[in-house]
């Protein structure tokens, strides 16, 4: 297949692989400091996350400006659209990775981020609200990415913007996150299955509450009852999904596989919040074996795609 043809089929969904190494990034951030991970290459997976987020974005722009046509398609389309926020959300990470390496630059990506993020809302929202062309069956955890994502923007707010902002956004995330829900549960309960592309994207169902709770912590200053009830609504989701590890093991990679590194790297970070705000040794053991599965997950990930990319399954017609 030509480069030229392949760089127009290159999917937005790509940035997902984005959120999976950020997440990874700040979970190794935080293990090293709460859980004595004596590693010290943190600094380096946030060069790598970096340096891929930069890499991907150039390549989307530059497809932008040779197949905008393309680009417009997939903005159309109702499940492709919900992946354009996780550009915006890249941005919101890598604030939350670089604040306490550099707070200037970290609140230069929160802003991006935070206004990219709201304008993706207003406009995927508004969307949903006149389409013409979505059925039941294209609702899938997806979804949640643009309206829920700005529950992620008080976690570094917090240290940049007004209390107001940073409570407009978490209550935009926390009141979408409860909506989608309740329509995600009656599709999955009263329609047909999630096709296996998608299925990998019911992991996204733990990131909601297990960053909401990291965000309930920073707006509020202390672990109250309402964030101890989002932390355990994410840690059911992890293991209601882990005991179905039969049936995700049997699917074939695509990239949707992405989905599983964000949302483990969430429930990994609000553990060891948890521990820090506790110092329960149970949520210690807790944040070992999510940290250490989270850390499997992102090499076979890496390894996968790598392999794909090589083999030129990416970047092909659907």
């Amino acid at each position: 297949m030509a480069t030229n043809e392949r760089l127009a089929h290159f999917p937005v969904s790509f940035f997902s692989m984005i959120l999976g190494l950020a997440g990874f990034t700040i979970a190794l951030q935080k293990a090293e400091a709460v859980l004595g991970l004596p590693t010290h290459i943190a600094p380096y997976a946030l060069a790598f996350t970096g340096g891929s987020f930069i890499v991907l974005l150039g390549i989307y722009l530059f497809k932008w400006a040779q197949f905008p046509a393309a680009v417009m398609a997939e903005f159309a389309h109702p499940i492709k659209l919900s992946f354009f926020p996780t550009i915006s959300i890249s941005f919101l990470l890598g604030s939350v990775a670089t604040l306490e390496w550099n707070a200037q630059w970290s609140k230069y990506l929160w802003i991006v981020g935070a206004v990219l993020h709201l304008a993706f809302t207003l406009r995927v929202v508004s969307i949903w609200i006149h389409h013409e062309k979505f059925e039941i069956h294209h609702m899938n955890p997806s979804w949640f990415i643009p309206a829920v994502g700005n529950i992620l923007v008080p976690i570094a707010g917090v240290a940049h913007g007004p209390a107001e902002v940073n409570w407009f956004f978490f209550s935009i995330g926390l009141v979408f996150w409860i909506i989608l829900l309740v329509i995600f549960f009656n599709r999955i309960i009263f329609h047909h299955p999630l096709p296996e592309k998608l299925f990998p994207t019911l992991f996204i169902l733990i990131a909601p509450p297990a960053i909401g709770f990291v965000s309930s912590v920073k707006l509020m200053g202390e672990l109250s009852y309402f964030g101890m009830i989002l932390y355990y609504t994410a840690l059911f989701f992890t293991l209601l999904l882990l005991v179905q590890f039969d049936r995700f093991r049997k699917i074939q990679f695509f990239l949707s596989w992405w989905a599983y590194s964000f949302p483990l790297a969430a429930i990994t970070i609000s553990t060891v919040l948890m521990l820090h705000l506790t110092e329960n040794v149970m949520f210690h053991y807790f944040a070992r074996v999510f940290f250490g599965l989270l850390s499997a997950v992102i090499l076979l990930l890496l390894y996968k795609t790598l392999k794909a990319i090589l083999a030129k399954k990416i970047c092909v017609p659907e």
